[in-house]
């Protein structure tokens, strides 16, 4: 773990020095399926696992390993300060291969109770029915609880950063003891948080983006990514036993070529939904509403969030309003999209303009009525994920009068 101050910004920029295959100053899209070798016999050592692009800089097939994907995955484990890292063709295939590889055929979890609902339907219903990968899920924040769980074949340790849609925050630091401990490998997703957590630096062994969401920023391609040692991601990579190699949830190189122009822009972007998350969360606190965000001083979590993130970037562009009940919750997003343009009532996050949702009735729906009350999930809770576009002080203003007019 490391002792120094770690830059993600900066750690990425240093990383971002790929030319395009004239000296563009962008780095080529490699749309090839299939690649040459030089010699025959070069082949079966390409097969045999003795050489690749971190050894000879041999490509074999796109599904295996392709040039513009990795250079991406260079480029988002530099951000994270991982050895390695690769994309996938979306946030889930990157937490499915994970958990497959590292459990096989029979493994077990120890899991955040509150969690993106694919990533529960994902460990609660179709790893222990089709793989019998079985997953004991707790209170994240109850250290014992964790530790507790923890036993004799627990091969993962599983939670979110920040928990999707209640907002608390993970003891990154903490958590990768408990699982060094137990000889489990400890996974974070970081959706919701990149450039403010870096978990990698805390102890965590692997880092999951749903690089669709802050990574994008546009809500236009759907695309994952897997940070870890660069042995792993071999691992993954196998091709005999590899869960990335004979799974296939590959990334299109195209893809990783738009992502690649819009992670320089990341840092700036995180800033600015943190600023007006902020700025939102403040008024909405003073308004007297039910308001959830990090960076409120009373948010359960706000001295372990603030202690551990990386200062500049903030404390993230969600929060949440409980409006307590499905129906009022309907009504202010009414009012919010169709009579105030503030935003749009759509599921998914890190969009350049505001999205907002039930969690409850949307993101969370996988999880039963009784796993939603455990998790802390309201009927009402709205998630907000807030825009960069128009005036923020319009934006209370629309907020304010919906607000009133669910009174």
């Amino acid at each position: 773990m490391s002792t120094t101050k770690f830059d993600p910004q900066q750690s990425m920029a240093n990383a971002r020095h790929e030319f395009g295959e004239h000296g563009g100053v962008n780095m080529s899209i490699e749309a090839s399926t299939t690649f040459t070798v030089m010699t025959p016999d070069l082949m079966p050592e390409i097969f045999a696992g003795q050489l690749g692009p971190n050894d000879g800089g041999c490509f074999l097939y796109g599904r295996h390993f392709n040039p513009t994907v990795f250079v991406l995955g260079r480029m988002v484990a530099a951000m994270e300060g991982a050895e390695a890292g690769y994309g996938t063709a979306s946030g889930l295939s990157a937490i499915s291969a994970v958990i497959m590889q590292l459990c096989g055929g029979g493994g077990k979890v120890v899991s955040s109770n509150t969690l993106y609902g694919g990533t529960y339907a994902l460990l609660d219903e179709y790893l222990p029915k089709n793989c019998n990968i079985i997953t004991t899920f707790v209170d994240i924040q109850d250290l014992e609880a964790v530790e507790n769980a923890m036993q004799d074949g627990v091969k993962v340790l599983y939670t979110e950063t920040l928990s999707n849609p209640t907002l608390r925050t993970a003891d990154i630091s903490a958590l990768a003891k408990i699982a060094k401990k137990y000889n489990a490998t400890f996974v974070v997703d970081n959706t919701f948080t990149p450039m403010i957590f870096s978990p990698i630096q805390q102890g965590a062994d692997v880092v999951i983006h749903s690089a669709t969401k802050f990574l994008s920023g546009a809500s236009d391609v759907i695309a994952g990514v897997i940070c870890c040692s660069k042995s792993f991601i071999e691992e993954l990579m196998d091709l005999h036993l590899g869960s990335l190699m004979l799974l296939g949830p590959t990334m299109d190189p195209i893809v990783a070529f738009r992502l690649s122009l819009r992670l320089p822009h990341l840092a700036a972007r995180m800033k600015e939904h943190a600023c007006r998350a902020m700025f939102m969360a403040k008024k909405l606190e003073d308004f007297g509403q039910d308001v959830v965000y990090p960076g409120l001083e009373s948010h359960p979590d706000y001295e372990l969030f603030s202690q551990a993130r990386n200062d500049e970037f903030g404390y993230g562009g969600l929060f949440t309003v409980d409006m307590k009940t499905a129906e009022r919750a309907s009504k202010l997003m009414g009012l919010l999209q169709n009579e105030q343009q503030f935003g749009f009532i759509a599921v998914s996050l890190g969009y350049f303009d505001t999205l907002m949702s039930c969690s409850g009735a949307s993101t969370s729906s996988e999880m039963s009525e009784n796993a939603q009350e455990t998790a802390g999930i309201s009927p009402g809770l709205v998630r907000f994920s807030i825009g960069l576009t128009g005036s923020i002080e319009e934006r209370w203003n629309q907020m304010k009068t919906a607000i009133e007019q669910c009174s």
